[in-house]
Parts: structure tokens; C-alpha cells; sequence
């Protein structure tokens, strides 16, 4: 069959741009058909060799995928929250404040070395509920507090 005669017949096919489509589209099942394991942070199943790395496009994630990573355990139970310093935080927790923080309504403000003892972490900005002396009931940010 003469060459002509076929692009003639169907263009589609040798029109760059849908040409570069599939071969995008055929690279990206290839991906997926690897069977990579998905984003221990996301769950995506789009994840992708990058060297000795594995990474999401979703989340940007990378991990190297012979560690199993430590908070992978704990994003099973739900919740992760980790302190100034990355130590991951559980219910019950004591932690120390690093900063001083202001507190609306209040003329003084809770100063750095406050203990604060048996946390409750939640979902949200504030993601630690607790009990200050001298303040009572008030939500923190994990950022500005540390494991004691």
C-alpha cells in the first residue's frame, strides 16, 4: 500500500500533536503497569521512578522505596502531628512551648518553656488541644511546641 494513500486515509494518526498524545498516554500506562507501590502520604497510584527515589506527582512526595518509612505505621492510624523538631506527637503527650505565644484576651502572653501536659491532637491549623495554666482550655500549633 502506497504511503500517501494511507496518510490520506486516516491524517488523524500522523497529526503531530495527537501523535505526541499517545505516545504520552502510553508512556504513563507503562508507568502505572509497573506496579509501584502508591504514595505513603496521598495514596496515589501515580508514582514514578526517579532514580533511587520513588515520587508522586500529586503530592511531590519522594521516598526511597526499600525503607519503610516510620510515620507510614502511623498514617495507617489516621492522624499524623509532629512537633517543632519532627517528632511525631500522640494523645497524652506532655510538650514544651518554644515560643512565646500571645493569646487573644489576655494582656500577658504563654512564655517559652511552658509545660504542657496530656494533649489531645485534632484536625486543622490548630492541631493540639490541651490545658495551660493560668490560660485554661486553648488550641496550639504543633510548630511552635516540642516533645518534652
Amino acid at each position: 500500500m502506497n504511503a500517501s494513500l494511507l496518510v490520506k486515509q486516516i491524517p488523524h494518526l500522523f497529526n503531530p500533536i495527537i501523535f505526541v498524545t499517545l505516545r504520552k498516554i502510553i508512556f504513563l500506562k507503562k508507568l502505572i503497569m509497573a506496579e509501584l507501590p502508591p504514595c505513603p502520604k496521598c495514596k496515589s497510584i501515580y508514582t514514578y521512578e526517579s532514580g533511587p527515589l520513588l515520587s508522586c506527582p500529586e503530592c511531590g512526595h519522594e521516598w526511597n522505596a526499600e525503607e519503610e518509612p516510620v510515620e507510614e505505621q502511623v498514617l495507617d492510624e489516621g492522624l499524623v502531628v509532629k512537633d517543632s523538631l519532627g517528632n511525631i506527637l500522640k494523645d497524652g503527650d506532655t510538650v514544651v512551648v518554644i515560643k512565646d505565644l500571645p493569646v487573644k484576651g489576655f494582656q500577658k502572653s504563654i512564655k517559652a518553656g511552658t509545660k504542657v501536659k496530656n494533649i489531645r491532637l485534632t484536625y486543622g491549623d490548630h492541631n493540639i488541644d490541651c490545658k495551660v495554666d493560668e490560660f485554661g482550655a486553648m488550641a496550639l500549633k504543633s510548630e511552635f511546641v516540642k516533645k518534652a
